[in-house]
């Protein structure tokens, strides 16, 4: 049997920190933050016109994205409304339904 007894020094700017304490640091990130339609452009990498056909208008996704329904996603009801998207639930469902999105 062989022991070894090894030190890794961590740089000064450093902390190390367990998986899940990083997920849950991300996730307060956003929490308490509403996205626009650019914050999910960006996210998405894809335009508005792209993420309304694939992702809010088909019904599939609109019946748990709209907050009429108890969702997340505000869908405005007139010109010169704006998207409203509660960022932490967004990016849930955006992970949670990749494959759904692009399917």
């Amino acid at each position: 049997m062989l022991s070894v007894n090894l030190s890794i020094p961590v740089p000064a700017d450093s902390v190390l920190i367990s998986k899940i304490q990083l997920e849950e640091l991300k996730k307060s990130q956003l929490q308490g933050v509403y996205w626009t339609m650019k914050d999910v452009q960006i996210h998405t990498n894809k335009k508005s016109e792209w993420i309304k056909e694939n992702i809010l208008y088909p019904t599939r996704f609109r019946k748990m994205l709209d907050s009429e329904n108890g969702g997340f996603v505000y869908y405005p009801k007139s010109k010169g409304q704006t998207w409203s998207f509660q960022a932490t639930k967004m990016a849930q469902f955006l992970d949670d339904n990749f494959d759904k999105i692009f399917a």
